[in-house]
Formats: C-alpha cells, sequence, structure tokens
C-alpha cells in the first residue's frame, strides 16, 4: 500500500509537470497567433511581442524538456538496443537515463546562473522595460522540473521498470 500512495504522488508531479508544459505551448500559440493577427489585420504590434516571444519560446523549450525527458519520447537512436535482450535493454535505459540525469542537472545549474546574471545585470525588454529574469527563472523552474523526473525514470527504471518500461518486458528474457 505504501508504494502505492508513492506511485500516485509520483504520477501527480509527473502529469502536473506535464500539464505545465502544455499550458506554455498554448501561451506560446497563442501569443504568435495574437501576434500575427495584429500585425496583418491592424498593422499593430505587441510592444515587447519580439521579447515576450522568444522569451516564452525559451521556457517552452526548458518545459518541454522536462516533458519529453521522463516518457522517453526525445530524440533516440535505438540502433544498439533493438539488437540486444531486454536484460541489456534495460542496463542501456538505465545509462543513458543517468547520462542524461547528469547532462541536465549541469545545465540546470549554469542556467541558474543565467537567471541570477539576468537579475544582477538589470536585463529589461526593449519597448517596456520589464524585467527579464522572470523569464529566466521560469525556464529554469522547468529544468528543475526536468531533473525531477528524470530522477523519477532513473528510481523506476531501476527498481519498478514495470512502471515506466512495459516494453522491456514484453520480450522473453535471454
Amino acid at each position: 500500500m505504501q508504494q502505492n500512495v508513492k506511485r500516485n504522488f509520483m504520477d501527480r508531479v509527473i502529469d502536473s509537470i506535464e500539464l505545465v508544459a502544455a499550458a506554455f505551448v498554448g501561451i506560446v500559440a497563442a501569443d504568435i497567433f495574437i501576434s500575427v493577427m495584429l500585425r496583418y489585420f491592424f498593422s499593430v504590434s505587441i510592444p515587447d511581442g519580439y521579447d515576450f516571444g522568444r522569451l516564452l519560446l525559451g521556457i517552452l523549450i526548458f518545459w518541454g524538456i522536462a516533458a519529453t525527458s521522463y516518457r522517453g519520447t526525445h530524440i533516440t537512436v535505438d540502433l544498439v538496443w533493438g539488437a540486444v535482450g531486454p536484460r541489456h535493454k534495460r542496463l542501456i535505459d538505465i545509462f543513458a537515463t543517468l547520462v542524461l540525469l547528469f547532462v541536465v542537472t549541469v545545465q540546470t545549474t549554469m542556467l541558474f546562473d543565467k537567471v541570477r546574471g539576468t537579475l544582477e545585470d538589470h536585463v529589461l525588454t526593449y519597448d517596456l522595460g520589464l524585467p527579464t529574469w522572470p523569464f529566466f527563472a521560469v525556464a529554469w523552474a522547468g529544468d528543475v522540473s526536468a531533473v525531477v523526473l528524470i530522477a523519477i525514470r532513473t528510481y523506476r527504471l531501476i527498481f519498478h521498470p514495470d512502471l515506466i518500461a512495459p516494453r522491456l518486458q514484453s520480450q522473453p528474457d535471454e
């Protein structure tokens, strides 16, 4: 029963992070749509529209990393993975996820330096003079979420592979 509670909590965390990532997809799409419609029909642009667009796209990228990292839906090369048995597939998955965890953790620490730098340097948007560091902080939160999800994926791959990788069990052990 204890494992079931943990699993449900982890699943809620995963679903929440994926929901936030999906919301940013909608926000970026709305920003682009509204900007294009205003320019095309009214020859008007949103003040700092370019800055908002690029900052929101940056946020979307980092939250997208979080969403794809847990599900394993990012781009992969399965040439070797497809040629080995289930036991080796699981080892490859664990190794690849550990490498991904390391890389994204380093990326997260570097992005925090960028957040701090934009805050300390008082970087502002061009038209409205709004501070850009909150956008970088939201992107950093997406990267932190990616680390959390990759850690959950790693834990599940090692201790509960049936919760994350049913394809590993679909083939007999060789």
